[in-house]
């Protein structure tokens, strides 16, 4: 039998991209709006008066966004969030390599995933796509959290045959076969989609490459989802280990792995033909902030999203933080150093929206529209005393939105909701 609820508050609605058009033309936020809920997905917007005699949950004066929508992320660097003093290659040998060996135990991969997603759901993201490892253990682990939470999200097999411990090396074959029977399991599963990822070129050999890219094209509804000129020095190693390749992502186009649902993750150190040609196929880009600064990579040129499609993602556990506030915050702040202020719609619209576009699910998570599912964060704009006091001086909406965005944490979201079910209420 359905269920309709009813969910009132300012609805933060979207008509277009903020990134490209002007945000006034593109999106909005209708005070005193309200949400009917019913299996799992919005039936109808309009305004409380509309729907009478119904179960309604009260947020007038919060503001009521689509569930935080992470693009790249890798749940099994949990454990090792915020470790002190390492730039990229030293950070995998040093913490994430040794942590990710553990993940061939099923009971230990459970927990983390288990306890990764409700760290995000807490924070208000209700849709992540992560990697997992080599093991096959940790990608089951993950979509079977997921699937009790009734989260959309994305994920693989982490593949890696060179350059990595031998406990966390697989081959050319063994990448292939494993993530072609995970993905024949989980991919289109409930709200499950698969990812084939390979980590990035120094850890995949070119045949481990060509067999993904085989992989993809036998597969081509699935993402591909790697990582892209993260850093200086890994450009360097990049251009050491492939001396025929034009430019890193030379070195995944001519194995097949550049097309349009492909994600490509940091993007700081991009050459002029990379950027035309991620444009050309329609591929994503992935901004992360949080760990571009926290590991000393750079800073993202978020106008670049004039050309590309751009998320925004924690990167846990390169990035410092779970919450896609605080991941929102520090890309206004490496716009600023930029020259580029992002507007607080621009920043929310990234956050969810831009990320769902990205992940090429935007027909049903990131945004508040009929027919959509019922994902959603709501957030009380005066959560602290310090944003209290701050949002009590605002001039107009947006004034008042973005001191949560800057100062805001899991204090912030005062409700989840995932699939039209309340999760979490703050």
């Amino acid at each position: 039998m359905s269920h309709a609820e009813v969910v009132c508050g300012d609805l933060l609605l979207f008509d277009g991209n903020p990134t490209r058009d002007p945000w006034q033309e593109t999106v909005r936020i209708a005070t005193d709006g309200a949400l009917l809920i019913e299996d799992g997905v919005i039936k109808s917007i309009g305004a409380p008066r509309d729907f009478p005699d119904l179960p309604r949950h009260d947020h007038r004066g919060r503001l009521i966004c689509p569930g935080f929508v992470d693009a790249h992320a890798h749940y099994p660097q949990t454990a090792i969030i915020a470790s002190w003093g390492k730039r990229l290659i030293d950070w995998l040998n040093t913490y994430t390599f040794p942590e990710e060996m553990q993940f061939g135990d099923p009971k230990y991969a459970a927990e983390i995933a288990a306890l990764y997603l409700d760290l995000l759901l807490a924070h208000g993201t209700t849709s992540v796509a992560s990697y997992c490892t080599t093991h096959p253990e940790s990608v089951t682990a993950f979509f079977e959290a997921a699937a009790e939470r009734k989260m959309a999200v994305i994920g693989g097999k982490t593949c890696m045959d060179r350059n990595a411990p031998n406990g966390l090396c697989d081959t050319a074959q063994s990448a292939y076969d494993d993530s072609k029977r995970l993905l024949d399991r989980w991919h289109g599963r409930d709200r499950a989609r698969y990812a084939i990822a390979p980590r990035f070129s120094p850890t995949s050999t070119p045949e481990q490459l060509r067999a993904l890219g085989d992989l993809w094209a036998e597969c081509p509804d699935c993402l591909m989802q790697t990582h892209l000129s993260e850093q200086l020095d890994e450009v360097s190693w990049v251009r050491g280990l492939f001396r025929e390749a034009r430019d890193y992502l030379d070195t995944y186009e001519a194995f097949g792995l550049l097309g349009s649902r492909g994600v490509y993750g940091h993007a700081i150190h991009l050459e002029r033909r990379e950027i035309d040609r991620l444009e050309e196929v329609g591929a994503g880009l992935v901004h992360c902030p949080t760990s571009n600064t926290f590991i000393g990579s750079g800073l993202f040129d978020m106008r670049l999203s004039r050309r590309i499609k751009v998320g925004l993602a924690t990167d846990t556990g390169g990035g410092s933080s779970f919450s896609m506030l605080r991941t929102m915050a520090s890309a206004y702040e490496i716009g600023q150093l930029c020259g580029n202020a992002l507007h607080p719609a621009e920043l929310l619209w990234m956050a969810t929206a831009g990320s769902a576009g990205v992940l090429h699910r935007g027909d049903e998570i990131g945004t508040i529209a009929v027919g959509m599912a019922a994902d959603l964060c709501i957030l009380d704009l005066h959560s602290t005393p310090g944003i209290a006091q701050r949002a009590a001086r605002a001039n107009d909406v947006w004034d008042a939105v973005f001191p949560t965005i800057m100062m805001g944490d899991e204090r912030a979201v005062a409700e989840v909701w995932v699939a039209g079910s309340r999760v979490r209420a703050g």
